[in-house]
């Protein structure tokens, strides 16, 4: 076991008045399984780097043990054109062969993949063969980032068995399901601080949830115990002040006023109004520490457009080829208003080559499509598009509601000091962000989102999922996340592939 201590941990980037981090510390055992959550664009790859020693900061992050080594996922290949045994050892030098083919088939990779160009790999391989290797040095710390952007749901489940019987790492996921099968510790990055609980990924969000409530309704008790405490304060001081004025007033009925005990009756009163004043301002200290750390969750609002007729697209026996190579066939459904359809199957079946077709792309296909000329569709590709300029100049550009952008998006997390930030700086997660807020602020009949959660912080999906759920949109989507899938759909479609 080795301890991670950091201490008044400080960091901000270049040119960037707003600090990362600011006189943070905590301590991490790396025997730990750790998940690390927080909303995007808090710091979580920074983090990260930091960790790795990219990055110059203020404080002290130090280690009881010389033996540590990080490793950080995604491990960047140079040479795709090596065979993928060859980039292992280059991983974890001095590790025999039978030992990589051991720890690999646990992931689900055959010996043969071990002798094939790592460039000819999918995503989805490469990305279980490096976690793999990582895992194959000794007194290694891996510090894994979204290792799930492009493993289908059977893979993520594969990798979160292999993850739970390992030690040692950090785990930046926002997938629910995946989280809580392989973590024993969340890292959680709030508004204010850095909290880590020894729990799953569920049993956290239940403990914020009652946290943030029990903080909500003491906000409401104070606030109003202290505008009964003002008021009451209020009037003992103008009785103090009346009382006072007795002192020097006229005769009652010839006799003299007992000024002494006027003014100790006064006194007392006055004396009982300060210790009210003073529970209140007590009571705004408590106030004052409340709600700190709770993530703003409120509902995004969308205006789809009504389309004149109950179907929207027809599919009837399509089937994608790319030349000798059939990905998929026999595919066959309807979407009708109010659909939430969600396309499931292992990477490489044809959900993308499916949805380009419907989306109007020239993809080489079989069967039959039916689809309205005068159909809108908004769709959001699962690449990202490389923006620049600021929100601004990017509403100007894509003909959007510049107010309803940067109102879904301050809903979806985003500070208004980033709103005039070059979008070429924004993290990943809220790049993809922006193409969501821009798609919900299309007009259109038809929504079709591939992928779209790569990279989107868990409060954010809970969102989008509860938008979606209250809602009269007709979406098709893309999605490996099966708590999301299993909110949203009202339908889910399963391709198989082409053996």
């Amino acid at each position: 076991m080795s301890l991670i201590n950091i201490k008044n941990l400080t960091f901000s980037y270049e040119n960037s008045y707003d600090n990362i981090f600011e006189n943070v510390s905590f301590m991490l055992d790396t025997d730990w399984k750790l998940g690390f959550t927080g909303r995007n664009g808090r710091g979580k790859t920074t983090f990260l780097r930091l960790l790795m020693g990219e990055l110059e900061y203020s404080g002290s992050i130090t280690y009881n043990s010389d033996e540590i080594e990080f490793k950080y996922f995604p491990y960047q290949v140079e040479n795709k054109s090596e065979f993928v045994i060859d980039i292992i050892r280059e991983i974890s030098s001095d590790t025999e062969d039978w030992r990589i083919q051991r720890e690999l088939s646990l992931l689900g990779v055959t010996s043969d993949m071990l002798w094939r160009e790592y460039g000819t790999l999918s995503q989805g391989e490469q990305t279980k063969v490096l976690i793999g290797g990582m895992f194959l040095e000794n007194n290694s710390f891996l510090l894994i980032d979204e290792p799930t952007n492009h493993l289908d749901s059977k893979s993520r489940q594969i990798l979160a068995d292999y993850l739970n019987q390992q030690s040692g790492y950090i785990l930046v996921s926002h997938d629910r399901n995946f989280l809580d099968g392989c973590v024993d510790h969340i890292l959680s990055i709030n508004k204010t601080n850095i909290e880590i609980q020894k729990c799953n990924f569920s049993t956290w969000l239940e403990n914020k949830n009652a946290q943030d409530n029990y903080e909500i309704a003491k906000n409401k008790r104070l606030k109003k115990d202290i505008s009964r405490l003002r008021e009451s304060a209020k009037r003992l001081s103008e009785h103090s002040d009346k009382a006072e004025n007795t002192k020097f007033g006229t005769r009652n009925s010839g006799l003299r006023p007992d000024r002494g005990f006027i003014g100790h009756k006064s006194a007392k009163i006055m004396q009982s109004s300060k210790n009210l004043n003073r529970r209140r301002e007590k009571m705004i200290e408590e106030k004052s520490n409340l709600l700190k750390n709770i993530e703003t969750s409120d509902k995004i609002l969308i205006t789809p457009c009504e389309f004149h007729s109950e179907r929207l697209v027809s599919l009837k026996n399509i089937s994608v080829s790319y030349g000798d190579n059939t990905v998929c066939s026999g595919v066959t459904f309807d979407i009708n208003r109010g659909d939430r359809i969600a396309v499931c199957g292992k990477n490489g079946c044809g959900k993308s080559s499916i949805i380009k077709l419907i989306c109007g792309e020239k993809i080489p296909h079989e069967g039959e499509l039916i689809k309205n000329n005068q159909l809108i569709i908004s769709y959001v590709s699962q690449k990202f598009i490389e923006f620049s300029g600021n929100l601004h100049e990017f509403s100007k550009e894509h003909k959007v509601d510049e107010t309803k952008l940067k109102t879904i998006l301050r809903k979806l997390g985003f500070e208004r000091s980033q709103f005039d930030k070059n979008i070429s700086e924004f993290s990943l997660g809220q790049k993809k962000k922006v193409m969501l807020a821009k798609s919900l602020c299309d007009s259109a009949h038809l929504y079709i989102w591939d992928e779209p959660l790569n990279y989107i912080d868990v409060i954010s999906r809970i969102q989008i999922e509860e938008m979606l759920a209250a809602s009269q949109i007709t979406l098709l989507f893309v999605e490996h996340d099966t708590a999301f899938v299993n909110n949203t759909a009202t339908k889910i479609v399963e391709i198989t592939a082409e053996t």
